[in-house]
Order: structure tokens, then sequence, then C-alpha cells
């Protein structure tokens, strides 16, 4: 149960918070003799923060660790209270909007390797207590310049296509078929424990592939390994006692030991839950089936719909935006544009394989019949015609594509 090293992640990251704590409405009342300062320090060890946000040698939370991707680098922010390079100047709405919504202060689309779409499920309450511990952290001035991701993932823009496929808002809503414990369990695994985010495979974009939630992923030379009750290759044969321990203390005599990152998360972060959260959450892992998909949110694009946005943001988001939105007077707008939702896709197809002329008040597209394949080409037009609101059927094919190459006779 090897958990990926939280300085290597499959999506980039910004400001972020890992944090829980228990909640009545997920099976422990809180304890009345912990002042919300207490219950956000608890979050904050729940959650690991530390581990993204203390970089070697440095002050706690005052952020630069590196954390590597496939697109890139960043470096984890400052989230001490100092008011010019950490979070001094934020509010608690800025904090819930970042970890709910996944925006930022200045209104900015967050990496998704700040994982909101886990810690849109926390309480505004669990929030609360976050804020307040973080605000009596030291202030350190350390000013980060987190972002250094390849182009065009160093466009935050392009966060509107992954939002668009991965993300919907939501807190966690308890089961009222199950029990306190397995609610309380579900709460912090599949919130700001968010252990499907090293658990599961990733597509190219970054997306989760939620047909195979926690059925292990390989993560920079570590591997997270299945979570499920498959007999063979998960905890099947795992009791909820031996999987508490494990998390409580990174060893259970007869199975195995901790080590690695998953070492650092049981020293810096699990150890420090009550045993009653452990349990909850290993009630919770016992429970799921070994085909279960369990991840919530929007439906699972379709591999060509995840191509087409890869391709989009490589080759057109450039000038028409992630949000198909163009800019006035020079790029043309993709979304509610007639010509992109037409029965037939002819017209868009046509535009992209030739290009089109600077005229109309518009600039001039450049011509992909070079750079791109019939299938790359209808993959990206079904997407445009079923995005930003759009609802065109996605009937864009490479048959259709390699007949509009051949030239008239």
């Amino acid at each position: 149960m090897t958990k990926p090293t939280l300085r290597s992640l499959t999506w980039p990251a910004a400001v972020v918070v890992a944090v829980l704590f228990a909640s009545w409405s997920f099976g422990t009342a809180p304890d009345p003799h912990r002042t919300q300062v207490q219950r956000g320090e608890y979050l904050a060890r729940a959650g690991d923060c530390s581990s993204c946000h203390t970089a070697p040698g440095g002050a706690p939370y005052a952020g630069g660790v590196r954390l590597n991707t496939p697109f890139g680098y960043m470096l984890a922010s400052n989230i001490t209270p100092d008011p010019d390079t950490g979070i001094g100047r934020w509010s608690f709405d800025d904090l819930y909007r970042a970890m709910h919504h996944g925006v930022n202060k200045d209104g900015q689309d967050m990496y998704p390797a700040m994982p909101y779409d886990f810690y849109s499920k926390v309480t505004r309450e669990d929030v609360g207590a976050i804020f307040a511990y973080l605000l009596t952290l030291q202030p350190v001035r350390n000013e980060v310049d987190v972002n250094h991701l390849d182009f065009p993932f160093n466009l935050r823009s392009t966060m509107a296509v992954w939002r668009e496929l991965y993300f919907k808002a939501g807190e966690f809503r308890p089961d009222p078929a199950r029990p306190p414990s397995w609610n309380r369990g579900a709460y912090l695994v599949e919130g700001l424990g968010h252990c499907s985010a090293c658990h599961s495979p990733r597509n190219v974009l970054g997306g989760i592939e939620k047909s195979r939630s926690l059925t292990g992923a390989a993560v920079d030379g570590w591997f997270a390994p299945d979570l499920r009750t498959d007999i063979a290759t998960g905890l099947g044969t795992w009791t909820v006692d031996e999987i508490a321990a494990y998390l409580k203390t990174g060893a259970v005599e007869g199975r195995t030991t901790a080590f690695g990152p998953m070492a650092e998360v049981v020293r810096n972060s699990l150890a420090y839950l009550t045993d009653s959260d452990v349990r909850a959450m290993a009630e919770y892992l016992k429970a799921i089936p070994p085909d279960s998909a369990l991840r919530t949110g929007r439906p699972l694009p379709t591999p060509a719909r995840t191509k087409g946005a890869a391709l989009y943001m490589g080759y057109c988001s450039g000038c028409h935006q992630a949000t198909g939105a163009g800019i006035v007077g020079v790029f043309s707008p993709l979304a509610g544009n007639a010509a992109v939702t037409a029965p037939d896709p002819g017209n868009l197809l046509q535009a992209v394989l030739q290009g089109l002329p600077a005229e109309f008040r518009h600039g001039a597209m450049p011509a992909f019949a070079s750079q791109l394949n019939d299938q790359q080409i209808a993959d990206i037009a079904n997407y445009v015609r079923g995005s930003w609101g759009n609802t065109a059927p996605p009937n864009a094919s490479a048959a259709t594509v390699a007949r509009l190459r051949q030239p008239a006779r």
C-alpha cells in the first residue's frame, strides 16, 4: 500500500492545503476540548500538508518543494501567513474557493495536482478550522516561482479544458444506507485523504481513469498498489484491523512494512490520526469491491474525447482559448458558433484542413492538413462540437476527413 511521493505528482500543483477532521455528519463527534485551531492542526496532519509545502531544511509550510509532472515541474507554494509571499492576505472565502472550486485568490484556475476534485468534498466547517490554524503559523517570507510547466500547460487558461472533462464541485454526501463509521472513512479516503490521486491510473491529460479507480498506479518509479478487495492484487486477504494498523504504524507483522514515500505519509500524517479515524478509513477501503469505480463527478470522457481535448490544447487553445471564447476582433469564438454546431461538420473540418484567410475582422487561421492525420482532425472537431455548451453530435469521422482531403474532380 505504498503511496507515491507527494513531491512527484501526475499533475502540477499550486496553493494546496490537504486536511480533514471528525465531522459529526460522518460518524465522529467533535472533541469539545479541542479549539478550532487545534482541530485545524489535526486536519493539516491528516492531509499531510507538510510533505508538499515544507522543503527539506526549510521552514514549515513555506513552500519550495519541487513537484515533478509529465508536463514540467512546479514548486509548492508558501502557505504561511506572510502577507507578501504567503496567504497572509487571503480570507476564509479565498481558501474555501481554492479548495472547493479550484480557483485561487486572483480568480485563476488552479492546477489539479492540488487535488481540488477531492478537496471539494470537504465541509466549510473543516476548511474554517484549517484556515484558523494556518493563520497561527510563523509567517515566513519566501517568494516561490510556482509555475515551471511546459507550453501550453504553463497557461492557466488550459485548465478550463481539464475542468470541463474531469471536475465537478460538490461536498461529500453521506450514504444513509451505510453506518456512520463507513461514511467517516469515505469522507477521509475520498476527500482530503485523496488516496485515489496516487492509487489510480491517469490518462494523457492527467485525469483519473475513474473506471480503474484505486486499482494501483505507477508514479515516478514507485507503485501505489491496488486498494480494492481483489484477492490477488489488493486488500482482499487483509482484515480491517490489519489495514488500520498499517495506516497507523506503517507495519503489519507477516504482511509488509511501509517504505519510501508511504513511510513518509505514515510518519508525517497517518500516525497522528485517531484510532477511530484510521479504523474508519480501513472499514471503507475493505468495503470497496474488486470491480468498483467509486469516483464521482463528471461522466468518464470517451478516449476519443480525451484525445480531442489534448489536441485542442496543443493546436487550438492558443488562439481560440481554452474556453472556446476566441479573442474579439482577432480569433473567432467556437462556443455557440453556428458553423461549429451545424448538423454536418463539413465546414469545421474544411477550416481545420485548409485554414482560413484573414478577413471579416478576424485573423488568419493556419491549415493543419500537413500536421494532423484524419483521426486527429476528427477528434478535435468532435471535441469542439460538444464543448462549452455546444451540443452538436460527434459525427465527424476520419473517413469524412480523408474524403475532404481529396481534390475536387
